[in-house]
């Protein structure tokens, strides 16, 4: 997967894999999204864009289906099962 480094507002870095047509976004905060049926060419504007936080609000938030994960790989166990199942979910109550 083809990744780069990314400038302005709350997005760190993006990876695109051509083949799957999956777009990653990674965010300051520790937040990877995953978008699937991305098409090649958002990715291509997505990182020539002059404002990529921008590019991302109006062209990619809200279009495509979506999985949050963290980018440094801590506790996506943890937020796929949150996604599927909601926060706290196998948190035994005493």
């Amino acid at each position: 997967m083809e990744r780069r480094p990314l400038r302005g507002g709350r997005l760190k870095a993006a990876g695109y894999d051509a083949r799957e047509q999956r777009l990653e976004i990674d965010f300051v905060d520790g937040e990877r999204r995953i978008f699937k049926a991305v098409p090649a060419e958002v990715w291509r504007r997505l990182v020539a864009a002059p404002n990529p936080a921008s590019f991302y609000t109006d062209r990619i938030e809200e279009e495509y289906a979506v999985t949050r994960a963290r980018a440094d790989g801590q506790g996506d166990a943890r937020s796929k099962l949150d996604s599927l199942f909601g926060p706290g979910h196998g948190q035994g109550k005493a």
